[in-house]
């Protein structure tokens, strides 16, 4: 069953590595942003490539589902909030989010959200999260090399809204993003949590 949480919080930059990749600072404090509900696609669904966009690039991330009602809270209490992990991909349109200035609209389109099933039961300081496009692995990072830890993101963020059972976060994105094209296939693993893959296709006018 696809997920229907009542948002999408995502952390931008929370890998040195991939800052760098862009040509940005770390930031000081956690980096977000939304992305709609509406653009969640499940395991098999297509991502579609919008016309608006010349360059739509994957981001594989480690989601958190967020199992009970989270408001101000300290990062030990968050932590005991986490209902389990998916595989999640931060579909972006890299041009446009150059360009807008900021970033609804390149992280906002249909299907620019693909997640997997949840697992829970797993520790979230040993967690691993790999991309491939076509077999060839591009991304690889571990949560250990976060700059925020996912405890003190939640808890972050719930200083800032409140986190409601079954909303997802997004904990950010390894360096190895790249250009997606009609044609490829894009997997996102988490081993314990599985594989989310995702055929890539053009909107046709």
């Amino acid at each position: 069953m696809r997920p229907s949480p009542t948002k999408i919080v995502c952390v931008g930059r929370n890998y040195a590595d991939h800052a760098r990749e862009l040509g940005n600072e770390v930031p000081a404090a956690p980096l977000l942003f939304l992305k709609p509900p509406s653009a969640v696609i499940g395991d098999g669904e297509a991502i579609v490539l919008p016309e608006a966009s010349s360059r739509v690039e994957f981001e594989a991330e480690i989601g958190v589902v967020i199992a009970r009602r989270l408001r101000r809270a300290t990062a030990e209490e968050a932590e005991g909030c986490i209902g389990g992990f998916v595989c999640l991909n931060d579909v972006t349109a890299r041009d446009l989010q150059k360009s807008d200035g900021q970033w609804t609209r390149a992280k906002g389109f249909d299907t620019f959200c693909p997640v997997s099933p949840a697992v829970g039961g797993l520790d979230w300081r040993n967690l691993t999260v790999v991309a491939r496009v076509n077999g060839q692995e591009r991304q690889r990072g571990k949560s250990s090399d976060m700059v925020f830890s996912i405890p003190v993101l939640l808890a972050y963020i719930s200083g800032v809204m409140t986190l409601e059972p079954g909303d997802l976060v997004a904990t950010g994105t390894p360096a190895g993003v790249g250009p997606l094209s009609p044609g490829d296939i894009v997997e996102v693993e988490i081993p314990g949590v599985g594989i989310l893959r995702n055929p890539v296709t053009r909107l046709i006018p």
